[in-house]
């Protein structure tokens, strides 16, 4: 049915910028929640970002004042800006967005490397 696809990733050096992108492939109707994960070799799955339907943001501490969760509701897409880029953000990144009441749906995943 829905299927959700990132792009946006690639490398970038330190203190550079990239925005992700997740497009639906249609419009999600009853959305609560959607979100920014990420995922670094050997590490656990970590929470980057949320954006509620009323438009409540939170983030990690490690993103905060950094990132910025956007959506487009026209477009059926939700972004993240990141600015000021870290080597520690090296991770691919996923994007989620969960209905109310059923299951959510994810995207593939898109790699973002930060290196000199």
């Amino acid at each position: 049915q829905v299927q959700l696809v990132e792009s946006g990733g690639g490398l970038v050096q330190p203190g550079g910028s990239l925005r992700l992108s997740c497009a639906a492939s249609r419009r999600i109707i009853g959305i609560s929640v959607m979100g920014w994960y990420r995922q670094a070799p050997g590490k656990q799955r970590e929470l980057v970002a949320t954006l509620t339907s009323s438009g409540s943001t939170t983030y990690a501490d490690s993103v905060k004042g950094r990132f910025t969760i956007s959506r487009d509701n026209a477009k059926n897409t939700v972004y993240l800006q990141m600015n000021s880029l870290k080597p520690e953000d090296t991770a691919v990144y996923y994007c989620n967005v969960q209905p109310t009441g059923r299951n959510g749906y994810w995207g593939q995943g898109t790699q973002v490397t930060v290196s000199s």
